[in-house]
């Protein structure tokens, strides 16, 4: 993935407890529902990256 086809939202502290506050606008862009929405994790270990990716839009493709 080429950073210019990233979109950058926001730049948040990594809490004590280990959670990742996530921007409000995440919820219109990856089309979510809190409480509801379940996020894929992937780790890049050659660009060092957290990818999350939206489980629901994952699930949909698998199941056709």
């Amino acid at each position: 993935m080429d950073k210019k086809d990233l979109t950058y939202l926001a730049t948040y502290l990594l809490q004590q407890d280990m959670r990742i506050r996530m921007p409000k606008n995440i919820l219109q862009n990856m089309g979510l529902e809190k409480g509801k929405s379940k996020l894929e994790i992937f780790y890049d270990p050659i660009n060092s990256q957290l990818i999350l990716r939206n489980d629901n839009i994952n699930n949909k493709t698998k199941g056709a």
